[in-house]
């Protein structure tokens, strides 16, 4: 994770391909806890210990995305549950910002339910 962590989002071409499915095995377990769903995004589910909890990592996930310019599907349901997808839809799946992007997001410090 740390390698990934440390590296830059870079603009995705239109139209390039997107990771072939080895590498996204590859950079998978690079992000632990995140899981590939229907082949074109990687997700992950936080459950956090409270609401306010949970909006402050939204936040901070807002302002990394902001920073990366990559930029999630973030959902909060159930008034603590967080879900985060990433893709990148220029390539219509997955490219390498996604997992730096998850390796950014697992950096971030969490307020999980105990």
């Amino acid at each position: 994770m740390g390698s990934l962590a440390g590296k830059k989002c870079s603009p995705c071409r239109a139209g390039a391909p997107p990771l072939p499915v080895d590498k996204v095995q590859s950079l998978l377990r690079d992000v632990p806890g995140w899981s590939v769903r229907g082949g074109l995004a990687i997700e992950r589910e936080f459950v956090m210990k409270d609401f306010m909890a949970a909006v402050r990592l939204v936040n901070a996930v807002a302002e990394t995305a902001e920073a990366e310019d990559h930029h999630p599907d973030i959902h909060l349901t159930g008034y603590r549950r967080l879900r985060i997808e990433l893709s990148t839809h220029s390539v219509g799946g997955l490219s390498e910002n996604d997992f730096i992007m998850a390796a950014k997001i697992e950096a971030l410090p969490k307020e999980l339910k105990a």
